[in-house]
């Protein structure tokens, strides 16, 4: 049985949340030593004690995930945005600078951001989200083309209509509303899978996908466009 991730050490954060459950079980059905931290890394100095405490990290996937506010745009408050911010945005540049100067040492390594792509199209009252996951992408598009002449492959999944805990729980899956919106705006009728959305997360840990950098693939079950 051919094991793609066979000897790779993949650090997935925030394991209890958003793509993590799904995430840890698939990496090591492909062969990897998954190491799964749960804790939240909004505290400035979390990102840099967990790569410590972690050792060599071959793979960083790094999955932070915070329930998207739903305020209109001229009532958002700088708390919220600070909060979604400090949630989403501020762990990469921490957690980068923790990983890379191994990686880059030893010209190996990759870094996958789980992200959304509420960053690619326009969405009513999520402007603080929005901005905070188009945030994640640019930094990937930056990072990605910097350390790639150092065998590091930096990328990102921008998703959405993606079956998962945090953003489509069961109480939203079985709201009719939702069921409607769904054959509405998403060609598949339904959401992409979990196991759909993380074996493709493994491809891209994988040596297989060396040749991408610096990328932002969209899963989302295809859009309507309006």
């Amino acid at each position: 049985m051919r094991m793609p991730l066979a000897g790779r050490r993949i650090l997935v954060t925030q394991c209890r949340e958003f793509m993590g459950p799904p995430l840890c079980e698939v990496l090591a059905e492909h062969g990897a030593e998954v190491v799964a931290d749960p804790r939240p890394l909004a505290e400035p100095s979390a990102a840099a004690q967990l790569v410590r405490e972690t050792g060599r990290i071959d793979v960083l996937v790094a999955n932070l995930a915070l329930r998207a506010p739903t305020t209109a745009v001229a009532e958002v408050s700088e708390a919220e945005w600070r909060e979604v911010f400090a949630a989403l945005v501020d762990p990469l540049p921490r957690l980068f600078a923790a990983v890379l100067p191994e990686m880059t040492a030893r010209r190996q390594g990759k870094i996958l951001v789980i992200g959304s792509a509420s960053a690619l199209r326009g969405m009513k009252r999520a402007s603080t989200y929005s901005a905070a996951r188009g945030a994640q992408l640019s930094y990937v598009q930056a990072v990605g083309v910097e350390v790639a002449p150092h065998n590091v492959q930096v990328n990102a999944i921008a998703q959405n209509f993606v079956d998962n805990p945090t953003y489509f729980p069961p109480e939203v899956q079985a709201n009719p509303r939702f069921q409607e919106r769904l054959q509405r705006e998403v060609p598949l009728g339904r959401l992409v899978s979990a196991r759909e959305d993380v074996e493709f997360a493994a491809y891209l840990c994988s040596d297989a996908a060396s040749c991408f950098v610096g990328q932002v693939f969209p899963v989302c079950g295809g859009w309507v466009t309006r």
